[in-house]
């Protein structure tokens, strides 16, 4: 496995990769890997040739100063000389390396944005709604860095999790505006034992807060079994409520949604694909989740 810094480098390892007729995976993060992370690697690693993995925080997609700085960063430690201090960096490049990862690519933000990305898109209601409209800006730093690193890595298929349900939505109504040529794979969400989806942002958690924090989990469970008895109002008077009642937790939206358009529905005939999306702080920790129904 290489870890690769700069743009020019990587595209010098795939071009020798693509004249051999090889077919490009790729899995795009923002680093403080874990097996959510790892199981994105496998199903790339499964049905592709070579297999890239990026880390990456990308600073225009925070619209909060404080999140951008607060996100994890486990892979700034030196990935050559694997200091002591590096050494759960260390642990989490063997296992990309035994999940079978060809090339880690760690650009630095110069590297990326050598001048501003001004780019704008206009991705419709996917881009609008929900974290559209709690984090204005968001989705489209979004667009802007998926967009750059599939001109870098050329990709054949790319991989997502979908605990980011919407921000795959964004992302597939980008490819098909820019006619980017790769087929976007969407992954199950991995869990914990106890039911709370893998995130980066939980090794921020507090030990309490860690301990609450599968009530999210459980709420959206519990509320598949309402449907179709209960309205859609009623499910999510449901889920907003158990989840306030515990003081640690705080539900900044929950919405039913169509999973195609991700648009609000009022009944459940209103779509035969319906998706429940959730944000809610833990302490200052702001974990998403989704539930199909």
């Amino acid at each position: 496995m290489k870890i690769v810094n700069s743009i020019k480098d990587l595209k010098a390892y795939l071009a020798e990769a693509k004249q051999d007729n090889k077919k490009i995976g790729f899995v795009p993060t923002m680093g403080a890997l874990h097996n959510g992370h790892l199981s994105l690697v496998q199903h790339c690693v499964k049905n592709n040739d070579v297999c890239v993995v990026s880390v990456f925080v990308n600073p225009t997609q925070f619209n909060d100063k404080h999140d951008l700085e607060t996100y994890p960063r486990t892979l700034e430690a030196d990935c050559v000389l694997l200091s002591s201090a590096a050494s759960d960096v260390y642990k989490r490049q063997v296992l990309l390396e035994s999940a079978g990862c060809d090339y880690v690519f760690a650009p630095s933000v110069e590297e990326m944005y050598p001048e501003p990305d001004t780019r704008t898109f206009d991705l419709g209601t996917v881009s609008e709604v929900m974290e559209g409209a709690k984090r204005p800006g968001h989705f489209n730093g979004v667009a802007q860095v998926v967009s750059k690193l599939f001109y870098i890595v050329e990709p054949d298929n790319a991989y997502f999790g979908e605990k980011d349900f919407q921000q795959i939505a964004v992302i597939r109504a980008m490819v098909k505006q820019l006619n980017i040529p790769v087929t976007i794979n969407a992954c199950p969400i991995v869990r914990e034992g106890d039911g709370l989806a893998l995130s980066s942002r939980n090794t921020r958690l507090t030990p309490e807060q860690r301990q609450k924090a599968p009530l999210i989990a459980r709420t959206l469970k519990e509320s598949t079994t309402f449907v179709p008895g209960k309205s859609v109002q009623e499910v999510i008077d449901y889920v907003v409520n158990t989840i306030n009642s515990d003081p640690v937790m705080e539900v900044e939206y929950y919405e039913i949604v169509d999973g195609n358009t991700l648009e609000s529905i009022k009944n459940w005939s209103d779509t035969d694909y319906p998706v429940g999306c959730i944000t809610v702080y833990c302490g200052e920790v702001r974990l998403i989740d989704n539930i199909k129904y």
